[in-house]
């Protein structure tokens, strides 16, 4: 009997012991939990703004006959390297050599023509002066001749004409430059309407990318400057980032915004020029560019610390011992793991900068 008491004594004591382990455990659940905090202090932030580009070369040429014909040689290969006024293809063109055939001979029977008044003028002018003739008849000489002379500039001009027309068989560079493809090949017939080439200027190439409406205010908004074009004078320069991810050895500048917005897209078009001395950047290809921006007097927080909501970013701020949630502005930083804060944020505020999943609005914590 005494054996049965202490057993039932025993077992009640470690039936206590286990409730009162519960109960110590779900009291630790309840007491506030460590958190990271971050105390902000305003400072300056470097950030760059990305947008894919088109390049094209400084002069991009359309290269077209200005007579028909066939193609009789081409005189370039594509992607070759030409200079202004360099032959690229000769046209044959029948019609342009008959003009000049026919100029030329109209040319002469004109001369002729001037001749034979002369010496008719020549005849009959001493005549005249004698009284052998009348003056009326050597004035109908010198009109004749004078008509001749007249003929004969004309069939000049005719000529001229003719001689250029057949010029343009001989298809010439107007630039300095690269050929692009080359459309059509010996033999072909090409008129006007025909684009045999392109010849690309790449000593500097152009950059152009859209900025919508709101992103073309706040980008006008940090530079310096009253008007556009000192603004546009006042832009940093600007990185190219090549298609295959590397950045261009040389830093290019911003050179003209369009006045008007498209109406279709809602953006305004830039153009950023870029030296291009050693012939890397080709006309028609595509990369990106990064416009540094620097925004003074905000606060650098992790992106760690903030949650999304409904499209709009939020942070918990430390209150007494719990935390609120507070929206905020922020911009991201270059190095992916930063936000740049505008607004939503004052100096001297301490938000927690890590964890923040297993926060809610007002719960407490303890803030390491």
């Amino acid at each position: 009997m005494n054996v049965k008491k202490i057993v039932f004594g025993a077992t009640a004591l470690m039936v206590m012991a286990s409730c009162g382990k519960q109960a110590n455990s779900g009291g630790d659940k309840d007491e506030p939990q460590p958190y990271k905090t971050q105390v902000l202090a305003e400072q300056d932030a470097q950030l760059e703004t990305i947008y894919p580009v088109t390049i094209k070369g400084k002069e991009d040429i359309e290269i077209r006959p200005r007579i028909d014909g066939f193609i009789d040689a081409i005189y370039v290969d594509e992607g070759s390297v030409v200079k202004k006024g360099q032959s690229l293809f000769l046209i044959n063109s029948p019609s342009a050599t008959q003009a000049l055939t026919t100029a030329k001979a109209s040319v002469e029977s004109a001369q002729a023509q001037v001749n034979t008044a002369q010496v008719n003028v020549d005849r009959i002018k001493p005549l005249a002066e004698k009284g052998i003739v009348s003056y009326t008849q050597l004035n109908t000489y010198e009109n004749a001749l004078l008509s001749a002379k007249a003929s004969l500039a004309q069939a000049k001009a005719q000529l001229a004409n003719a001689q250029a027309t057949v010029s343009w068989t001989q298809v010439a560079s107007p630039v300095d430059g690269v050929v692009g493809a080359i459309n059509y090949r010996l033999g072909s017939l090409v008129s006007s309407s025909n684009v045999l080439t392109t010849v690309a200027n790449t000593s500097n190439v152009f950059a152009y990318f859209s900025l919508n409406e709101k992103a073309l205010t706040e980008f006008l908004g940090t530079l310096e400057g009253n008007t556009q074009a000192e603004k546009i004078k006042n832009a940093p320069e600007i990185t190219l980032i090549l298609a295959d991810g590397t950045t261009y050895e040389e830093k290019g500048k911003l050179e003209t915004i369009t006045g008007v917005i498209n109406i279709t897209t809602g953006t305004a078009n830039f153009r950023a020029e870029f030296p291009n001395k050693l012939g890397h950047l080709r006309s028609g290809t595509s990369g990106k560019i990064s416009i540094p921006r620097t925004l003074h007097n905000v606060f650098v927080i992790p992106q760690a610390a903030t949650f999304s909501q409904q499209d709009k970013i939020l942070v918990y701020k430390v209150q007494g011992d719990s935390v609120i949630q507070k929206t905020i502005s922020a911009h991201g930083m270059p190095d992916g793991k930063s936000f740049a804060v505008t607004d939503g944020l004052v100096s001297g505020d301490k938000i927690v900068s890590s964890g923040v999943a297993t926060l809610s609005n007002g719960k407490k914590i303890k803030a390491e």
